[in-house]
Order: structure tokens, then sequence, then C-alpha cells
């Protein structure tokens, strides 16, 4: 199992460039507003990952016991990974995701 570490701090998104606050009952993995991350975790939260590349989400899933899941790709090194949606997510943009993702996998 991964270890978790509670980081919950606001930033500025290096895609968007909006300011994002805390989200107040876990740590902030991505931005709301275009879903963008970093590649910053080793282990959720730890910030310890050198990489530090944009991570551009590709797709999204549900999954029944933990809600919707977003896939990223990172610009930099290449590695996929995936992280629960939040709450305050930007279900629109959620859903432009997954359309160019099935445009792309055809």
């Amino acid at each position: 199992m991964k270890n978790f570490t509670k980081n919950d701090e606001g930033f500025v998104c290096a895609h968007c460039g909006k300011v994002v606050k805390p989200l107040g009952y876990t740590s902030r993995n991505h931005c709301p507003y275009c879903l963008y991350s970093l590649h910053v975790d080793i282990n959720p939260g730890d910030r310890q990952n050198t990489c530090k590349g944009l991570q551009q989400p590709i797709n999204f899933t549900e999954n029944s016991k933990k809600g919707y899941i977003i896939t990223y790709k990172c610009t930099k090194c290449g590695a996929i990974t995936q992280n629960k949606a939040a709450s305050d997510d930007n279900f629109d943009e959620m859903l432009k995701i997954q359309k160019d993702y099935s445009n792309y996998a055809k």
C-alpha cells in the first residue's frame, strides 16, 4: 500500500495560471479548472519526485468505490499516473478530455 502524506496547499496552476485554493479534506493534487497536475509525488502528497513535469489529463473513468479517476501522462518523462477527482473539479473539462481521448484512440 502506498504511503499517504496530507499536503493540502494552494498553488498557482503551471498550465492555466489560475490560483487554486486548498481542497480542505485531502491533499490537493491538480487544478480543478484545467485538471492539469505536476509530477511531484512518488507517494501521494510527499512532493519527493524530481521530475516536476507537467502532467496532462488524458482520460477519466468512473470507479464505483472511488468516484472519478483522472489518468495523466507526464509531458516530461512520459509516466502514466492516476488520481481521484476532487469534488470541485470542472466536470465539463473532464468530459472534454474523455472526448479528446476517444478521438485519439481511434
